[in-house]
């Protein structure tokens, strides 16, 4: 096989695929919609959206979140219920719910919210109805942000959806209910309060919830069930522009990805089965001040509203939906073939398929090396030589690189391919390449150096094949339903070795038999750049927000060697086909030097301010007053300072140069006596920012014109061993408590939640705590087990007061600062006070 053109014909091939993938990615419609009177209007809903997202910010507890974006709720749901068609009902609520629940993401911590807004419609049948389906979003947005695509454009979808529902004559066989919730940001709330108390509730027999982790593109199904796999054939039948993807659910519930949705409070508190969506083109500006609506595409309204419309509908009539219960049994294999249908089938349906597809695969390749018995010995041995060095040199390889990404971690250059991703590209993926193909050619040259090049051709296919059966019985075994691809991986190159086995073992390498090879490894290779290039496009702007303790370039480029071997490793046979490939690596190898010495030198700045494209650095700035008080009472130590957290691995590195004063010299210390270091996390997610990653630059004092007040109610002793603490909490929206046990004394349980403490990592405790527009005082107690002597108390407690919006939103200070930071970070910023006590 001729270097000279094989090498070429490969890499088209590779570049046909990925170009067939983009416009897989980037085509949003099937064809034109043309909104009749019934239809969903990409254009009423863009409406809606410009006005919600008017206001803003909109977090939880502020007059733009609790009055403003409730009363324009109002106002479009009015003007809709006086169109409806006599077909319909509207019944409208507004709930104001009080509540406490745990939960173990980020690690484990317990919330509490106080008369918090949800805003609820039911669309029914004029003689009403006994089953319900949900469709939910939430109208809050995180601080300092516009809140376009999370969630504004979700709710500005359930509003038009509702107006098209309402003026249909058809009526419905079941309710719709809309929930515009409005306290998702706050870590689920809004959608506890709905679920586990309003009426409503108990009608619900499924749930759509609306969702996004990036701004417009197409909204991807990446959860559904649990179980439930009439939910997914109404995906399939109804969607009109599906995105779907089992590997998407798997992944996500993996926990590698550090985020949540309504979802997991539907399924956990309601017991309520369900299909979660998600935008997730350009995270690289989602929950920043970038998440405008002109951002968001005409054709990704239209798509989504299509889509979930069409869904409800199908819901909404089903009979399988007043009997939900009987249909909960088994998980299902779906995913898209891009964009154009669903594949759906049951998990037991698709553990039969896989477990004899691999049986077929393991039978060829016995009845192949054993086919001759007197050398059957030999032949093992040599396929399992060869089989050996393929995962050696993928282990290799994968060292290789990631010592490569450690290094240029090490040199301060991390993240250099965030703006611009080809670097990646360019730079790990020419590397893992040149590594697998110069260690094979390593391999032919003194290992093989007297064997057939056409027998070493066949025996590392089989090798391949036998690595690809073995996983996909592996992981058939173990439950995974993403074993679908494995499948994909063993079932064409299989055929296609068939298929093309005569050819080869008459004339060799031939152009023919290359063209049919590749023919025949078309399904496989365009499936896996669509799926590996939809993760790329959810992970890389994740490694942005990843906090500084994971090394991003070292998570990518582990990443991109997965998918260089997977992508090599039927093409591994070409190296030993091939007459040389001193050119490929000479080329390989020119592009990964120059791209590294590229990177060394800076050149690639991995963020941009650029306002068609943003890619900004995230930093989280507090200006914080600290007071830590003994056992007595008395203030023992107080500080004031503006806390700096930078959001990704560079920490901020790159800011020092634009603002000299925050520098290695004010690293931020921990207070070890005190939980969570003393220090005023909103959540618990100090396992993600190491202290060295921190900033403490002195300032003045804040005085809050509307201060947090603590006082102890009472202190009980329960037992001879045990005592109880009761509290009252009065101050801002947002507040976080933090508990730690003194030594000898154990939490045994409180009044939040569900009475068991839940521990963060660290062993301490953390309670979040948000209100609406008012509440009453926030009254808890804790009860502790406590040693009989305890002369240094029996625990440290500390309350956090966070001032997101208001008069005391941001002190001078702070606002100086944040104007000095370059226009190329998004920096959030707010005042804050901690308060530490001893009992």
């Amino acid at each position: 096989l001729p270097e000279e053109w094989g090498a070429p014909l490969l890499l088209l091939y590779l570049l046909g695929l990925r170009a067939l993938v983009h416009v897989s990615h980037r085509q949003l419609l099937r064809q034109p919609s043309v909104a009749g009177p019934y239809d969903f209007s990409a254009f009423r809903a863009r409406g809606y959206l410009d006005n919600i997202t008017a206001i803003w910010p909109r977090t939880v507890g502020s007059p733009e979140n609790e009055v403003l974006a409730v009363n324009y709720l109002l106002e479009q749901i009015e003007a809709i219920e006086r169109e409806t068609t006599r077909a319909h009902k509207i019944s409208v609520d507004i709930q104001r719910p009080t509540g406490s629940f745990s939960i173990d993401f980020l690690g484990g911590f317990t919330s509490y919210y106080a008369n918090i807004t949800n805003v609820i419609v039911k669309l029914e049948p004029r003689n009403g109805a006994q089953h319900a389906v949900l469709s939910n979003c939430h109208f809050d947005s995180v601080p300092n942000t516009p809140g376009a695509s999370d969630d504004a454009v979700s709710c500005a979808v359930m509003l038009e959806i509702l107006n098209t529902l309402s003026k249909s004559p058809e009526p419905l066989q079941h309710a719709v209910i809309f929930l515009f919730n409005g306290a998702e940001e706050n870590i689920l709330q809004a959608s506890h309060g709905f679920i586990t108390q309003h009426e409503w509730a108990k009608s619900i027999r499924a749930f759509i919830n609306l969702e996004a982790a990036g701004v417009g593109g197409k909204e991807l199904v990446f959860q559904t069930g649990p179980e439930n796999p009439w939910l997914v054939q109404a995906y399939v039948v109804a969607a009109k522009h599906p995105f779907a993807s089992v590997v998407a659910q798997e992944i996500f519930q993996s926990g590698i990805i550090p985020a949540d949705t309504d979802f997991r409070i539907y399924r956990d508190f309601g017991n309520v089965p369900g299909i979660d969506l998600a935008f997730i083109e350009n995270g690289y500006i989602y929950h920043t001040k970038y998440d405008t609506s002109d951002r968001i595409l005409t054709d990704s309204i239209q798509r989504a509203g299509d889509n979930i419309l069409a869904v409800l509908k199908y819901l909404a009539t089903s009979d399988k939906l007043a009997k939900s219960f009987e249909y909960r049994h088994g998980n299902v294999v779906f995913f898209d073939i891009f964009g154009l249908f669903v594949l759906a089938y049951p998990a037991r349906v698709g553990t039969i398929m896989n477990y004899i597809t691999a049986a077929i695969a393991f039978l060829y390749l016995s009845r192949k090396v054993l086919q001759t018995k007197t050398r059957a010995v030999d032949n093992l041995k040599k396929f399992f030589t060869a089989f050996g060095l393929t995962l050696l040199s993928w282990l290799c390889t994968l060292v290789a690189v990631l010592t490569v990404a450690v290094f240029i971690s090490v040199i301060g250059r991390s993240l250099s391919w965030y703006t611009h991703f080809y670097v990646s590209v360019f730079l790990y993926g020419t590397a893992a390449s040149a590594k697998l193909i110069l260690l094979h050619t390593l391999i032919k040259k003194f290992f093989y150096k007297n064997m057939n090049n056409q027998y070493l051709g066949e025996i590392f296919f089989d090798a391949s094949l036998m690595i690809w059966s073995l996983a996909l019985a592996v992981m058939t075994q173990m439950g995974i339903c993403s074993a679908f691809i494995c499948t994909l991986w063993v079932a064409f190159p299989l055929l296609a070795k068939l298929m093309i086995h005569r050819e080869f073992s008459q004339k060799g390498a031939t152009v023919k038999f290359v063209i049919m090879y590749m023919l025949g490894m078309f399904v496989p290779y365009l499936y896996m750049m669509y799926l590996s290039w939809t993760v790329f496009e959810m992970f890389t702007p994740i490694m942005g927000r990843s906090g500084s303790e994971m090394l991003p370039d070292v998570v990518l480029a582990g990443f991109i060697v997965v998918i260089t071997v997977i992508l090599s490793s039927y093409f591994i046979n070409f190296i030993y086909l091939v007459k040389s490939t001193k050119t490929t690596l000479v080329t390989l190898s020119a592009v990964f030097v120059v791209t590294l010495v590229l990177v060394c030198s800076g050149i690639f700045f991995p963020y941009s301010s650029d306002a068609a494209n943003p890619k900004p650095m995230r930093v989280f700035v507090q200006h914080t007053s600290r007071r830590f008080h003994d056992l007595d009472g008395n203030v023992v130590k107080s500080d004031s300072g503006i806390w700096i957290n930078g959001f990704d691995y560079n920490g901020i590195s790159h800011i020092t140069p634009h603002v000299p004063e925050v520098n290695d010299t004010i690293r931020t210390p921990c207070e070890e006596q005190a939980p969570f270091c003393g220090l005023p996390w909103i959540l618990p997610v100090h396992f993600m920012f190491r202290l060295v990653k921190n900033w403490y630059l002195p300032a003045p004092e804040i005085i809050p014109r509307r201060p947090i007040h603590f006082k102890v109610l009472s202190k009980d002793l329960m037992s001879s061993n045990s005592m109880r603490l009761s509290f009252e909490v009065t101050g801002p929206s947002h507040m976080s408590l933090y508990v730690r046990p003194r030594e000898g004394s154990v939490l045994s349980t409180w009044s939040l939640g569900d009475g068991v403490p839940v521990a963060s990592i660290g062993g301490d405790y953390f309670v979040f705590y948000s209100r609406g527009l008012q509440a009453t005082p926030w009254h808890f107690w804790v009860e502790l087990r406590v040693p009989e002597k305890h002369p240094n108390g029996i625990v440290s407690l500390a309350i956090a007061a966070h001032y997101f919006f208001g008069e005391d939103h941001k002190s001078p200070q702070l606002s100086a600062l944040l104007e000095r930071f370059p226009n190329w970070t998004f920096s959030s910023g707010w005042s804050s006070t901690y308060d530490l006590f001893v009992f």
